[in-house]
Order: C-alpha cells, then sequence, then structure tokens
C-alpha cells in the first residue's frame, strides 16, 4: 500500500434532521487496501457510506477522495472524481427492465464513449471476470441472489474503479454462495488492486477478507476501534467489541448458531 490515503476523512458529522447519527469521525483509507466497516444494527454503516460516495453531504466535515474534498469542490469536479470509483448496493440496484449484459454496459455507455463492438467485448470480459459469462442476455430476474449480487459487481467493475465501495455484498446469501461472493472480493483486489472498502456485519466476510477494520457503535455515534479484527476480537479491551466478534448480548449470552469464522 502507498504512504499516502486514498480516502481521508475528518471531523465528519452526519445527521438526519436534529438527530446525530455520527460525529467526529476521522477515518484512512490506503491504496489496495480491504477496509471492512462493522458495527450493529444502526450505528451508522450505511449512512457512512452515503457521506463518502458523495449520495449525502455531511453537516460537517470533509471527505478526501483521491486528493479531491468531495464536499468542497465543484459539481464538474465532484463528477470527475466519481468516474474513479464505483459502488456495489445492497440490493444490487440492477434495473429490471434490461439484460445482464445491458446493465452492465450502462457506464460504459454514459461516460466512455466507446463504439458498440468494443463495450460488448469489456461487457463479455466483466461478467467472465465475476463468473457470469454466458448470461448477458438474461433478465436479472431470473438469476439467484449471488449471481446478481455478481452481476453488480461487474457492472461496478465497467470502468476499472480504483476505488470500490460494497454494501453488504453477502447480506441475504447462504454461506457457500457467501463465502463465494468473499472469494471473489479477495481475487479483484488481487488481480486489480482496487481500494475496497465493504460495509458488513457478517462476521465469516469480516475475517475472509478485511485486512482492517473500523467499528462503529450507536451509542457512541461514531468509531470505538479500529485494526486488525483477530486481535480485535481477543485484545480489545472494549467489552462492546469483544459482544460483537463472541456475537455475546450485554448480558453475556453468546449465539448459538453462526458464530465461527472460515479460517
Amino acid at each position: 500500500m502507498d504512504a499516502g490515503p486514498v480516502i481521508r476523512v475528518r471531523g465528519l458529522e452526519a445527521r438526519y434532521g436534529d438527530e446525530v447519527i455520527l460525529r467526529d469521525v476521522d477515518l484512512d483509507v490506503y491504496r489496495g487496501e480491504r477496509m471492512v466497516v462493522l458495527g450493529g444494527s444502526g450505528c451508522g454503516k450505511s449512512t457512512l457510506l452515503r457521506h463518502l460516495v458523495g449520495l449525502a453531504p455531511p453537516y460537517a466535515g470533509s471527505v478526501v477522495l483521491n486528493g479531491v474534498d468531495i464536499v468542497a469542490c465543484s459539481e464538474g469536479r465532484y463528477r470527475e472524481t466519481l468516474r474513479g470509483i464505483a459502488v456495489l448496493f445492497q440490493s444490487s440496484a440492477l434495473i429490471g427492465s434490461m439484460t445482464v449484459g445491458e446493465n452492465v454496459a450502462l457506464p460504459l455507455v454514459a461516460y466512455a464513449g466507446l463504439p458498440p463492438r468494443a463495450v460488448e467485448r469489456i461487457v463479455h470480459l466483466k461478467l467472465a471476470m465475476v463468473g457470469l459469462e454466458g448470461y448477458q442476455d438474461h433478465p436479472p430476474d431470473a438469476l439467484s441472489g449471488g449471481m446478481r449480487k455478481r452481476a453488480g459487481l461487474a457492472r461496478a467493475l465497467a470502468l476499472n474503479p480504483g476505488i470500490l465501495f460494497l454494501d453488504e455484498p453477502s447480506a441475504g446469501l447462504d454461506p457457500v454462495t457467501s463465502a463465494g461472493i468473499d472469494d471473489l472480493i479477495l481475487r479483484i483486489n488481487a488481480e486489480l488492486g482496487s481500494t475496497m472498502v465493504i460495509v458488513t456485519h457478517e462476521l465469516p466476510s469480516i475475517f475472509a477478507v478485511a485486512q482492517r477494520v473500523v467499528m462503529l457503535d450507536r451509542d457512541a455515534r461514531g468509531i470505538i476501534a479500529a485494526g486488525d479484527p483477530r486481535r480485535l476480537r481477543h485484545e480489545s479491551p472494549d467489552p462492546r467489541v469483544r459482544r460483537f466478534f463472541h456475537r455475546e448480548s450485554p448480558d453475556g449470552k453468546r449465539a448459538t448458531a453462526g458464530n465461527r469464522d472460515r479460517k
């Protein structure tokens, strides 16, 4: 990883009306890193992601992507910066009236200015990269949940973004399919060197893909821990962090299923 961060957040405060969701959030993400944002329900994970990609302006603070403060920059500079990032939404956000191939082609048609044959070739390559070769003419509703995630990822990769934001990429999937998505994330990171910010609360995925995590807490309204998830699981002095990684409720009772991370 390079010395300087490609994502730099300082003093971020997020609000919905008068309610403070996040405050005083500082965060650095480095080139080629797989950073996971985790925490319990309602802690602000998706809110932070929306601010990182510019879908919502923060109440205060700065968000710098590749040297550009997307909070303070002009609309033109913001749109230019967006070409270097991509988002895989939790629902995959595929357009049902289009085929899988047409969905993947959308950013190419909108921004690349390529001839149709070149677009078709890139669509083929991106679908092959995510294991969906031959599915370009299928409608999204003909795909399984895991395949829709892969199709959404292929679309996100269409313009070869340097930064990928992934919102709950394995949510709602069975363990085998979820493990396949995790493996795909690792392969894309290794082959393309993409910087990845991954929002998830799924422990197996966290231990499979994260090089570093930041943990948000609803009551603290911000980051309460950061580092290697395996070290945090065993060494964090914060009981909230230990409870999360050991799937324990505040009364110390442990969940009975799904609490083993993949090795």
